[in-house]
């Protein structure tokens, strides 16, 4: 198990074998979500928008218009009871 450790300053440094598992260069960012269960999960924050341009576009499906979209959100909304909102 890999540990780090707190400075007074409140930071750490995330430690190799972290940083190579997580694809964390210099520059990086990281998000500290914290779950249900009080522990937090550290997320990072890589890539580009440009890495998922295009994952959502079918050719063999027409576009949907705007009153089409609007729907199928609130359909969905709907659907899920609206989970988590409060």
């Amino acid at each position: 198990m890999t540990t780090a450790t707190v400075t007074s300053k409140g930071q750490i440094t995330i430690p190799k074998d972290v940083r190579d598992d997580l694809k964390l260069e210099t520059g990086s960012k990281v998000m500290f979500v914290k779950l249900r269960n009080g522990q937090y999960r550290l997320v990072p924050r890589t890539g580009s928008i440009m890495d998922i341009a295009g994952i959502l576009h079918d050719p063999a499906r027409p576009p949907m218009t705007i009153e089409e979209m609007n729907e199928a959100i609130a359909e969905g909304g709907a659907a899920s009871g609206l989970r988590g909102m409060r």
